[in-house]
């Protein structure tokens, strides 16, 4: 199994997005930090899979449709959007698939590759949120449509 980090948007958001995706082993939701001016924690998520059964080209599609990858707004730092990797490799590929994803984009995605230094999983009340809470108001508003997106796209 690999993994990879996503952050973006509201984790809330993040881990539904990544948990409505069959071929996908288990979405851990937290927050990361990476090193250098990185350092410090901001929502994200830790995304397990089989690249047998979905591609990292598939994840980052995914991740960079469903959250402001173009926008740098005032709540980056909480928000920051990302990919954590685990190794070297990953970099490497990473940065040659947002090149070609880019074409698909009008303004220049900003999303920044990191390495991934450590992770902090959030309380379990707020764990699998839109799993538990699909009818309340933040859901429906900010979780709906971006579930509606994946499942037009894919």
């Amino acid at each position: 199994m690999e993994k990879i980090g996503f952050g973006g948007g509201c984790h809330w958001c993040t881990e539904a997005v990544f948990q409505s995706l069959p071929n996908v082993e288990k979405v851990d939701q937290g927050w990361i930090s990476s090193t250098g001016e990185y350092a410090l924690f901001s929502e994200a998520v830790i995304v397990h899979y089989f690249s047998s059964s979905i591609s990292l080209t598939e994840l980052i599609q995914i991740h960079l449709l469903t959250h402001s990858c173009t926008s740098d707004h005032p709540m980056r730092k909480k928000y920051r959007s990302a990919i954590y990797t685990f190794n070297d490799e990953q970099q490497d590929i990473i940065s040659e698939i947002i090149d070609k994803i880019q074409l698909e984009f009008t303004k220049p995605i900003i999303t920044q590759i990191l390495p991934f230094k450590e992770f902090k999983e959030n309380e379990e009340q707020y764990q699998d949120y839109y799993l538990k809470n699909k009818g309340n108001q933040f859901c429906q508003t900010y979780i709906d449509p971006k579930l509606k997106l994946i499942k037009e796209r894919l």
